[in-house]
């Protein structure tokens, strides 16, 4: 029986070792063989790893737009696009057009159906486009004389009804367009009233996101005459509403409707696309939306919106960025969770302006209490600990517009006590009050980041945004190890 190898011995020792009497020309030929191979290998890992950083860098920036509804999330991803998708946002702003004309004519039959009730001996309730509370009275409605009404109002009424059917045609041209079946279009008929209290809310036009309303306006032959028969539909709509023009600011205009409007507790300035001052201009044959136009306009939308951005300046040049509008209403919350997966960034929308209304889902909730509670959910989630988290206290014009009228915090927001009811301290407050949230719920330290805005201010938002821009970068570029 021969001798046994040591158990200790290396195989792989073995198999690399030089072989039994080589020769000093045999051992240079094999060492340059073994450098070679050395070198090849050392490539192709540094190959590897190239790779590896490109594809951490390429991949897309995923950011989320939270907050409760009518916060001012879809403004937002406008201001994104706006910024940095201008060819796009030149080929669609004209898609714009019927929505801004909707917005308007909308108002304008709003304030007649309270104008109607008010002249038919009713007490209508505050429930225009806004949030005002039914319950527990965020503007205290002024108490008078009775109004009086003449015949000019009824005259004014007979020659604006039109608009109902403007209205109606308008809410199924776009649903339409956006690819819904006519049983999914929720507008209103062109006889009934748009107001009424809680019913109003529900009935609130809206398209679902899954859907693409926008038009381009790039023709193919095959749909001239389909073409030919909505420019007909168009120029018919802006005959109609340029017609009415004149009467539009009349009844938007009347001292008696300010009035009445006023005793209600309703601001029409506060509500989204608001466009009532803008009558000259818009009510035209030949109107064209302008950038903030588009900003301003509302409409409302169901579901998940996803915008993708492929940056070619600035800091982000080169990157590719997913931008997802989620819907803030109660019911639509749920659809957040998904998205948080794999998520760089978040930006948190809290309107600031609304601490004294209600929300229209639920009417005994605060909303400045609503936002407090998804800051502290979203701050909170150990899904969301390695995000960065931008909170975006929005809607700060209209917070000056309600102070200056004499809404005081304190009676809505107890905990305010008694600092001065100015901007400069509301918003120091509100702020501090986020902060703390996060200071106490985030499940690791994180930097609290917040930015004071008015996301209907397009310049001042441009500025907003390349800050937020740099910032998600490079937290996005650490997180792959890239800095």
């Amino acid at each position: 029986m021969g001798v046994g190898r040591p158990i200790d011995e290396d195989p792989l020792s073995r198999l690399l070792a030089p072989p039994p009497n080589e020769t000093a020309e045999e051992r240079e030929i094999r060492l340059k063989l073994e450098a070679e191979a050395r070198l090849r290998s050392e490539r192709i890992d540094d190959q590897l790893r190239a790779e590896k950083a490109a594809l951490k860098k390429n991949k897309p920036v995923k950011v989320l737009l939270l907050g409760q509804s009518e916060s001012g999330k879809s403004t937002t991803l406008k201001n994104f696009q706006l910024a940095y998708c201008q060819d796009q946002w030149e080929a669609e702003r004209a898609s714009w057009r019927m929505v801004i004309q909707l917005n308007l004519v909308r108002a304008i039959n709003g304030i007649l159906d309270l104008l109607a009730e008010e002249m038919a001996g009713g007490a209508a309730p505050a429930t225009v486009d806004s949030d005002v509370s039914d319950d527990e009275g965020n503007f205290s409605p002024r108490t008078g004389s009775l109004l009086h009404f003449t015949g000019r109002h009824r005259l004014l009424k007979l020659r604006l009804a039109p608009l109902r059917t403007v209205q109606h045609d308008l809410e199924m041209r776009i649903g339409i367009q956006a690819g819904g079946e006519l049983h999914d279009v929720i507008s209103s008929p062109p006889n009934s009233p748009v107001l009424g209290s809680k019913e109003r809310k529900q009935q609130e036009f809206f398209v679902r996101s899954a859907t693409s309303w926008k038009q381009t306006h790039s023709r193919t032959p095959s749909d001239g005459t389909n073409t030919k028969y909505q420019d007909t539909q168009m120029r018919e709509t802006a005959d109609i509403i340029a017609g009415c023009a004149e009467d539009m600011k009349a009844i938007w205009e009347d001292s008696t409707v300010r009035e009445m409007l006023l005793r209600k507790g309703i601001r029409m300035e506060a509500t989204p696309g608001f466009f009532l001052n803008d009558i000259d201009r818009i009510a035209v044959r030949d109107y064209e939306p302008t950038d903030d136009d588009v900003v301003r306009a509302r409409l409302r939308t169901l579901g998940v919106q996803e915008h993708r951005i492929k940056f070619n300046k600035g800091p982000a040049s080169g990157s590719e960025w997913y931008i997802y509008d989620v819907g803030g209403s109660r019911t639509q919350r749920i659809a957040w969770y998904p998205y948080f997966d794999d998520c760089d960034a978040i930006i948190f929308l809290a309107p600031i302006n609304c601490f004294d209304e209600r929300l229209a889902e639920d009417r005994r909730i605060n909303r400045l209490e609503d936002s407090y509670m998804l800051w502290k959910a979203v701050v909170s989630s150990k899904l969301l600990a390695k995000t960065s988290i931008i909170l975006f206290l929005n809607k700060r014009d209209l917070l000056e517009q309600k102070l200056r009228s004499g809404v005081r915090i304190r009676e809505h927001v107890h905990s305010y006590g008694d600092r001065p009811n100015d901007v400069e301290h509301a918003l120091k407050y509100f702020q501090q009050h986020f902060r703390d949230i996060l200071r106490k719920n985030s499940p690791e330290p994180r930097p609290f980041r917040a930015h004071i805005t008015s996301v209907v201010d397009t310049k001042a938002t441009a500025v907003t945004l390349s800050v937020v821009e740099e910032g998600i970068l490079r937290d996005h570029l650490t997180r792959a190890d890239l800095l």
